[in-house]
């Protein structure tokens, strides 16, 4: 499954590629895909006005399931990414993100996705999405 970029939820963030984040090539190792995916959500989700803080406060978690990377060229030492965030779906008791890495030139270096639950934080249940989460997104949705 890869990013399909069309009228959905969207998001964008930047990150710039610290020195110890990169292998003895320079190039971005590529465990930190796994946090930069991971900011990107997070950013995501503010920059719809809603909070992971506030969700974990009110009882709910939202452990990753899967992931999927595929990097078809190196991120480099200091460069500035752009992380392309987007919710495809209405989120249910899962939630899918996709994910495309830019480098500074616009090239599309990583693209992957996450699969996300949503867990009662006490038992550890599935749970539905907040519904303040959903008033958020649903706008997005047709």
């Amino acid at each position: 499954m890869l990013p399909k970029f069309s009228d959905m939820f969207q998001a964008e963030t930047q990150i710039r590629v610290r020195y110890a984040e990169t292998d003895q090539m320079g190039y971005v190792y590529y465990g930190n895909y796994a946090m930069y995916f991971e900011v990107a959500r997070v950013e995501a989700m503010r920059s719809a006005g809603f909070s992971y803080r506030e969700m974990e406060e009110n009882g709910v978690m939202m452990p990753v399931l899967e992931s999927h990377f595929r990097y078809l060229k190196p991120g480099k030492y200091d460069e500035l990414l752009t992380i392309k965030t987007l919710i495809p779906e209405l989120p249910g008791v899962r939630i899918l993100f996709e994910y495309q890495v830019m480098n500074e030139s616009g090239e599309v270096i990583t693209e992957g996705w996450t699969t996300l639950a949503f867990l009662k934080k006490d038992s550890h249940t599935p749970t539905r999405p907040p519904g303040n989460l959903l008033a958020l997104l649903k706008p997005f949705f047709n």
